[in-house]
């Protein structure tokens, strides 16, 4: 007999489960329109980054010098925040501007949205 498990729900999961601009509805969400330059960007920058932290496994596998460990992962955050500006850039110039123009609703949960993104991303 199957038990169904009560789950709890915060305000974080209901800000992911909306849309800010409103064209989806929850699950398989898509952007409005993707820059193919940037997406061309970002997936050669995701595959550098997929090689280092290859190598930061290789290194502590090695018993590598700490600090040259640590070093090497600074640099994959800061590879990880080029591609995130990048995305940020594209959701703003598409998405965001998209539900923002349309005013109303789309525009306050875009806003909602964005406060949201920005306040995870300055941490």
């Amino acid at each position: 007999m199957a038990t169904k498990r009560a789950t709890t729900r915060t305000a974080a999961d209901d800000v992911e489960a909306a849309c800010g601009c409103g064209v989806h509805d929850g699950k398989d969400r898509k952007a409005v329109a993707v820059d193919p330059d940037a997406k061309d960007r970002n997936q050669k920058r995701l595959r550098r980054i997929e090689g280092q932290v290859r190598g930061l496994q290789k290194m502590v596998d090695e018993d590598r010098y700490c600090a040259d460990i640590m070093t090497q992962i600074a640099s994959v955050h800061e590879a990880l925040r080029a591609v995130g500006r990048e995305l940020m850039r594209n959701h703003l110039k598409y998405c965001a501007s998209t539900a923002i123009r349309a005013d109303g609703e789309r525009a306050e949960a875009m806003y909602d949205e964005l406060v949201d993104l920005m306040y995870r991303h300055s941490r």
